[in-house]
C-alpha cells in the first residue's frame, strides 16, 4: 500500500482514540476524581501511540514532518468537530469552518514545493 495511505489510516485510527482519551471523560467520567479519569485516558492513549508512532515512521519515508503535522491537524479537525457534535451533543458552529478553511491554507503552505 502507498506509504502515504498507510500513514493517513494509521493516523485516522490515532485520533478516533486520541479524541476519546482527551474528551471522553468530560462526559463519562465527570464524577469521577480527575486522577481516575487520567489512567482511563492514558490506557486509551497507549492504543492513539499504538497506531500514531508507526504512521509517521511510514509516512516520514515520504513526507516531511510539518507536512505530516498538517495531515494530522486536518485529521484532527475532521474527527474532532462530529465527535464533539454527535458524542458530546456540543452546537455546531460555524467557527469550526473557519478553522477548516485555515487549514486549508496551512496544506497549501505546506505542500506546494512538493
Amino acid at each position: 500500500m502507498n506509504p502515504v495511505l498507510t500513514s493517513i489510516c494509521l493516523l485516522i485510527c490515532s485520533n478516533v482514540f486520541m479524541t476519546f482519551a482527551w474528551y471522553a471523560h468530560l462526559k463519562e467520567l465527570n464524577n469521577k476524581p480527575w486522577l481516575i479519569a487520567a489512567f482511563v485516558s492514558w490506557g486509551i492513549a497507549l492504543f492513539e501511540y499504538m497506531l500514531q508512532v508507526p504512521a509517521n515512521r511510514v509516512g516520514y519515508r515520504v513526507l516531511s514532518v510539518g507536512q505530516l503535522k498538517i495531515i494530522q491537524e486536518v485529521i484532527t479537525l475532521s474527527i474532532f468537530v462530529p465527535f464533539s457534535v454527535m458524542y458530546l451533543k456540543e452546537s455546531l458552529k460555524l467557527d469550526y469552518l473557519w478553522a477548516g478553511i485555515c487549514l486549508v491554507g496551512a496544506v497549501y503552505f505546506m505542500f506546494r514545493g512538493a
